[in-house]
């Protein structure tokens, strides 16, 4: 007979949103780990605290500076505390799918060389805002009303 500790439990009983937005909140933290590690980041010498100018491509596709690598920073440690309970989580991953609506809309009206610019984006950022908020939403919505299953 195993023995379950009070721990093990609770991370068998979290309900499927909380599961979801822990995995966004870790993906987000990566992610910003990876902006900071040249190699992950092409042009890792032209990376600048925040704007246009900055010229480091993550994965060599998508635009990022110091100040955007802290924004997915803090976004993944809001999805990983949000998680541990289902309301902070559907919470989590619909406004926070909102936010990325905003970030879409905002990077399809400003011009890519202008001030406006700051965090910064490019088209590649545009199209994976608006995927991650399609994601995030969906996620929200549907496992958000999802009755939480416990396993003993």
């Amino acid at each position: 007979m195993s023995q379950s500790t009070p721990g093990s439990r609770a991370r068998a009983s979290r309900h499927p949103v909380q599961r979801a937005a822990a995995a966004v909140g870790a993906v987000f933290l990566v992610v910003a780990v990876l902006g900071f590690i040249p190699g992950a980041t092409t042009n890792y010498d032209q990376l600048t605290y925040a704007g246009h100018q900055s010229g480091a491509l993550l994965l060599g596709l998508f635009a990022v500076s110091i100040l955007h690598n802290l924004v997915h920073a803090v976004f993944g440690v809001a999805g990983l505390v949000l998680a541990r309970i289902p309301a902070g989580a559907r919470g989590f991953l619909l406004y926070g799918g909102l936010v990325y609506v905003v970030l879409w809309v905002y990077g399809l009206l400003i011009d890519f060389d202008s001030a406006a610019n700051f965090v910064p984006v490019n088209t590649a950022d545009n199209w994976l805002h608006l995927g991650l908020a399609i994601v995030m939403i969906v996620l929200g919505a549907l496992l958000g009303r999802a009755p939480a299953t416990r396993t003993a």
